[in-house]
C-alpha cells in the first residue's frame, strides 16, 4: 500500500519553529517529486514547497521563501519541512504530496495541523 504519513504539526507561538516530516512507503521514492501543500479554513489548497528526490531541486512559494526549508533523507524515505519565523497566517492543515511522470501518479497524505498563535 502506498502511504505518505505526515507528523510534526502542533501549536506554536509566532516567531517559533516546527519541523514537519513526510514518511513515504510503498513506492519507488527516488522517482518522485515530493511537495508540501497547506489549506487554511475558507481558502483553497496552496502549494508551499517541493523537492525532487533524485537531484534535490527545490522550489518555494513567495510567502514562505527565506523562512521555510525543504530537505530529503533518501536513506529513510523521508522529506522534511523546517518552518522558522512562523506567522499566524501560516496556520493551516499541511499535506504531503508525491508525484511522478511518466507514468503519471499522484498520492496524498492525510495532513497535519499547524496552528500559530500571536
Amino acid at each position: 500500500e502506498v502511504q505518505l504519513v505526515e507528523s510534526g504539526g502542533g501549536l506554536v507561538q509566532a516567531g517559533g519553529s516546527l519541523r514537519l516530516s513526510c514518511a513515504a512507503s510503498g513506492f519507488t521514492f527516488d522517482r518522485y517529486v515530493i511537495g508540501w501543500f497547506r489549506q487554511a479554513p475558507g481558502k483553497e489548497r496552496e502549494g508551499v514547497s517541493c523537492i525532487s528526490i533524485s537531484d534535490g531541486r527545490s522550489d518555494y512559494a513567495d510567502s514562505v521563501k527565506g523562512r521555510f526549508t525543504i530537505s530529503r533523507d533518501k536513506a529513510n524515505n523521508t522529506v522534511y519541512l523546517q518552518m522558522n519565523s512562523l506567522k499566524p497566517e501560516d496556520t493551516a492543515v499541511y499535506y504531503c504530496n508525491g508525484e511522478r511522470s511518466p507514468p503519471w501518479r499522484r498520492y496524498w497524505g492525510q495532513g497535519t495541523q499547524v496552528t500559530v498563535s500571536s
